[in-house]
């Protein structure tokens, strides 16, 4: 099965649909939400999405990684990622999905 991009436009157009907005006005509803998601995250570390999800931003410790051309040994410097980990609420629902498909 190869994995579809919903694109940010598809998910307004679902919202200006269920809600009866424009296409327009639900685009700039979601821009405001996801910018907001954004500056939280950045603000506190973690953005909680009750029933849906929670992100966090990790610290990676600098380490000694190896370039697997050369073999070398290289030194990965410290840096910041976002994790993504899913509630069981959205769990549950994508196995029932999955498997009535």
């Amino acid at each position: 099965m190869v994995a579809k991009t919903i694109t940010r436009m598809e998910i307004a157009e679902a919202i200006a649909n269920k809600v009866g907005l424009s296409k327009q006005r639900a685009n700039q509803i979601l821009e405001t939400a996801l910018e907001g998601m954004i500056q939280g995250l950045i603000k506190d570390s973690q953005l909680k999405i009750s029933s849906f999800a929670s992100f966090n931003i990790q610290k990676k410790k600098n380490r000694i990684g190896r370039n697997p051309k050369t073999g070398q040994e290289v030194m990965i410097t410290p840096r910041k990622t976002v994790s993504f980990r899913a509630s069981d609420i959205l769990k549950n629902r994508v196995l029932k999905g999955a498997r009535s498909s």
